[in-house]
């Protein structure tokens, strides 16, 4: 049974419509005019218990606002909305419970107290009793990689990545069943957004959480997600594997060639579609119904010294979607 449903959800937001210039504005004081702003519009899916999703979409695209209805901060327009057995914008205290938000651009821990604080007034808020919060604190901290030093030094002291691991382990100190993430990994250095999407992939296997995961670094998506949502303007477009979404979208393999000496582009046009051309290294776009076979004819005819075959950046294509809003039909 499905832990998260939503169905036909809208969101719509009452906006001033202002004209620019004095004139506009004399008007907008005097008579001012209203519209309606869709953030999200006829919403539709379903996410399995112990399931990790990506929900991707560009700037605007409606993300956060979806998540703030799946969390209950704001109340939906139309459609129908469960969340966890709950109807979420009633807030009640077992939905809260079962529930857990982290945006990379707020935090909840007070600036100037070390987290330790704010993790046992977390743990007085949910009802925890001392011991269990400790037990339960220390066990977070060693999976997030987080000391005595970190932990209790005053928020304001602690670098970017360490204040979003004790925001992390903030946010399951009461073991929620279900997990949105927006952007956790927002203004984080390679090395910590590794550690916490390693953290993240732990966690769920060790307690079977939902997790619905927005995030603009491909590579979390990629890491965790096998299953992705995509939105634009609101309207969601695609809900699938994305490993399948990746195979629909690039027909053809990247081929990158070092060569003995460089050769002419009208050549090397013959074995596949020339992406670049630098003197004698190149890269080429070969269907992947004709790989091998041109792998072979580039061994055989060409003085190659060196040849890699990759994927297509998933970035690059799931970038495409965005600016389409539509996944090309198979």
């Amino acid at each position: 049974m499905a832990i998260i449903t939503a169905r036909g959800l809208r969101k719509s937001f009452r906006v001033a419509a202002k004209q620019p210039g004095l004139a506009g504005t004399l008007r907008h004081v005097v008579r001012r005019r209203w519209q309606e702003l869709d953030a999200v519009r006829e919403v539709s899916f379903s996410i399995e218990p112990g399931e990790v999703v990506g929900f991707l979409g560009g700037n605007g695209a409606g993300k956060t606002t979806t998540l703030k209805l799946l969390s209950g901060l704001i109340h939906p327009s139309g459609g129908e909305l469960e969340v966890a057995g709950h109807r979420p914008w009633r807030r009640e205290r077992s939905f809260l419970e079962a529930i857990t938000l982290v945006m990379g651009q707020k935090q909840q821990l007070i600036w100037d107290l070390p987290p330790l604080d704010s993790l046992r007034v977390n743990a007085a808020v949910y009802g925890i009793d001392a011991l269990e919060a400790c037990r339960r604190i220390g066990e977070l901290a060693e999976m997030l990689e987080l000391g005595d030093a970190e932990l209790t030094r005053p928020v304001r002291k602690l670098s970017l990545g360490q204040r979003m691991k004790a925001e992390l382990l903030a946010a399951l100190l009461h073991r929620p069943r279900v997990l949105f993430l927006d952007e956790p990994t927002l203004g984080l250095d390679v090395n910590a957004q590794a550690r916490v999407r390693t953290f993240l992939a732990d966690y769920n296997q060790r307690t079977g959480a939902t997790v619905l995961l927005t995030s603009h670094y491909m590579a979390d998506i990629t890491a965790l997600c096998p299953r992705v949502l995509l939105i634009h303007r609101g309207q969601l477009f695609y809900d699938g594997a994305l490993a399948a979404l990746g195979e629909r979208l690039a027909p053809w393999r990247q081929v990158r060639l070092e060569l003995a000496a460089p050769m002419a582009a009208e050549h090397l046009g013959s074995y596949g579609e020339i992406e670049q051309l630098d003197g004698a290294a190149v890269r080429l776009l070969i269907p992947k119904e004709r790989l091998t076979t041109t792998l072979n004819r580039l061994l055989a005819e060409l003085p190659v010294l060196d040849l890699e075959v990759n994927d297509p950046p998933i970035e690059e294509l799931i970038g495409r979607l965005f600016v389409e809003g539509a996944v090309p039909p198979s």
